[in-house]
């Protein structure tokens, strides 16, 4: 039986196994269908503290990782396909494979949010797309016009970076301002190939019958008009849902889903602990995950210290 499992392989899960495993805890760590997290699609991360010219993502969670396996961390590629969280031991099911453990710490991110139009569905992996830096280089979008709709930090970053391939950038926004913060919005606005649209949402991503995307139809929020922007791309970044569906009914969590912590880091079930944006709707950045995670790393090492006394 396992001492420690880490669902999760971001800043929060990592952090969670470099301190367990510094704790002799000998962690799990199942890195679920994307290791690293979110932050390994970010082409530079400039506000993770100690890296003054800013880090790739990729990069900054290979290091991570590098440093949990340094003191007995064991990362597996694994995906949880079940979870009994509210017996003892708590049991999962990976890859069809049983794994029981003493604690476990979810530290499961949270994955893109999506429109929610059916032609998006249908359009997706031919032109539409959740991840600029994965997908923005490809020979489809180069020398060509390219929607990016939201209106946060990550929108303002896809939009920046689509730059360097588009001939055009729209960034489409449901409100006349961004959300972003200010230097990431400067940073947008006053590029010459970004164009704002303002007060406006896609109704439609077009061409389904034609199997790739060819324009979106606007729809402005103020006046109810409706337009046709020609793009060959839709980058979607209007924020994330999180993983936490395995746990429904079994963990308090909020309306949408994110995980509810009862003292500290420690959820409704016992020994069980949470950490970084699964649990995380108002901060989500990359060094408070990783704060989360060295909580529930001690909040896990305290609650199995007390097993023994």
């Amino acid at each position: 039986m396992e001492k420690v499992v880490i669902i999760g392989s971001g800043c929060a899960g990592l952090t969670a196994a470099v301190y367990t495993a510094r704790a002799n805890l000998k962690p799990l760590v199942l890195t679920g269908t994307m290791p690293g997290g979110l932050l390994t699609t970010t082409s530079i991360v400039e506000n993770y503290p100690g890296f003054p010219d800013g880090i790739d993502g990729f990069e900054l969670m290979q290091r991570m990782q590098k440093q949990a396996e340094r003191f007995g961390a064991r990362v597996e590629f694994g995906a949880v396909e079940a979870a009994e969280v509210l017996g003892v031991p708590i049991k999962l099911t990976v890859d069809g494979k049983s794994v029981e453990t003493q604690t476990l710490i979810i530290a499961s991110g949270a994955g893109h949010r999506h429109l929610g139009l059916e032609s998006e569905t249908k359009l997706e992996n031919k032109g539409v797309t959740y991840c600029a830096t994965c997908d923005g280089a490809l020979p489809m979008f180069r020398d060509q016009p390219l929607v990016v709709v939201g209106g946060g930090d990550s929108a303002c970053e896809e939009a920046t970076y689509l730059t360097r391939f588009g001939s055009i950038v729209y960034l489409v926004h449901r409100r006349d301002e961004l959300r972003a913060s200010k230097i990431m919005a400067e940073r947008a606005l006053s590029n010459p190939k970004i164009k704002p649209i303002w007060d406006s949402a896609v109704m439609e991503v077009m061409d389904v019958d034609v199997g790739e995307v060819t324009g979106v139809r606007l729809k402005n929020l103020r006046d109810g008009e409706e337009t046709v922007l020609n793009c060959t791309g839709l980058f979607v970044a209007i924020g994330h849902v999180p993983n936490t569906q395995l746990f429904q009914g079994q963990i308090d969590m909020d309306d949408a889903g994110y995980v509810l912590p009862k003292k500290g880091t420690q959820t409704s079930a016992e020994g069980v602990f949470v950490a970084g944006d699964c649990s995380d709707h108002v901060y989500r950045q990359a060094v408070t995950a990783a704060g989360l995670g060295c909580a529930a790393a001690i909040d896990a090492e305290r609650y199995l210290a007390s097993l023994s006394q």
